[in-house]
């Protein structure tokens, strides 16, 4: 038996829904006249990779943002703020829409920019800038659409590397010949977060030792091991003679977490004075 036909209406309801129908097949367009400058917000966010943001307590970090095909410079500044909550980054599940650094503050760096065109731009960064020798830079192109303002995390550039600060002996401090000195350094994420056994950033997983250097020389490693105090690290040496190092000695601290990609080295120089200044202890 041959069914009769739907009308028309009744076949287009069936076929598609009242709320698919309601729905927008794709986004309205940005505000803003063809060949009008628009005001463009741009939000990007410097993060030490698998830690936090880059906050006051590290100096923040510095960006330029250029725009690629005529090389002119469309902002400049710096990052200033809060690391983050380290249970929102660190340990908190979540799906891929959703934010990682916007959830709580932390820091960031925002601009806006008046665009006419599509703009494609040069996005650098450095920082933490408050530990020069443990600076690190990165740099990201993106396409920026005018009116289309960038939110929540914004865009994300990651440095990689540690802090590592020699606290002990005092850098240039003089060493006296054939003491057994205890070298003393801490080691922090670029964010300044704590690297120590058992912790987010545990230390068991990362190669942490000194060296003895005289000149260029390497005269002694040490395997330097964990305090009990924040994300200090120590080892003893001793001081060679004068006659061996004329020039002092270079001490210097390498932290390694190969399985992350990070690295940092700090080091200091020392003079060495011979055994008879060492004070009497009469």
């Amino acid at each position: 038996m041959r069914l009769a036909a739907l009308p028309i209406t009744l076949f287009f309801l069936a076929c598609f829904p009242a709320h698919a129908a309601d729905a927008p097949a794709v986004a309205p367009l940005p505000a803003g006249q063809p060949n009008e400058s628009v005001a463009t917000d741009v939000l990007v966010r410097v993060v030490a990779h698998g830690a936090m943001v880059l906050g006051d307590e590290v100096g923040g970090a510095r960006i330029t943002i250029t725009d690629v095909a005529t090389g002119r410079l469309l902002a400049t500044g710096l990052q200033r703020g809060e690391p983050g909550d380290q249970v929102q980054i660190m340990r908190t599940p979540r799906i891929m829409e959703e934010p990682r650094y916007s959830s709580y503050p932390s820091a960031s760096f925002s601009a806006t920019l008046f665009l006419d065109r599509p703009t494609l731009v040069d996005i650098a960064v450095q920082g933490p800038l408050a530990y020069p020798w443990a600076i690190q830079r990165a740099s990201k192109t993106v396409l920026l659409i005018p009116g289309q303002a960038m939110k929540n995390d914004g865009i994300v550039l990651h440095l990689y590397g540690f802090i590592v600060q020699i606290e002990a002996p005092a850098p240039g401090t003089p060493l006296i010949a054939k003491e057994d000195v205890t070298l003393k350094a801490s080691v922090r994420t670029l964010s300044g977060s704590l690297v120590r056994p058992h912790g987010d950033w545990d230390s068991r997983k990362v190669k942490i030792y000194g060296e003895v250097l005289i000149g260029q020389h390497l005269v002694e490693r040490l395997q330097m091991f964990y305090t009990g105090e924040k994300s200090r690290f120590e080892a003893p040496f001793f001081v060679p003679l004068p006659t061996e190092a004329p020039d002092g000695i270079t001490l210097r601290v390498v932290a390694a977490d190969e399985a992350g990609d990070h690295f940092g080295a700090g080091e200091a120089k020392y003079p060495v004075l011979p055994e008879r200044l060492r004070p009497s202890t009469r």
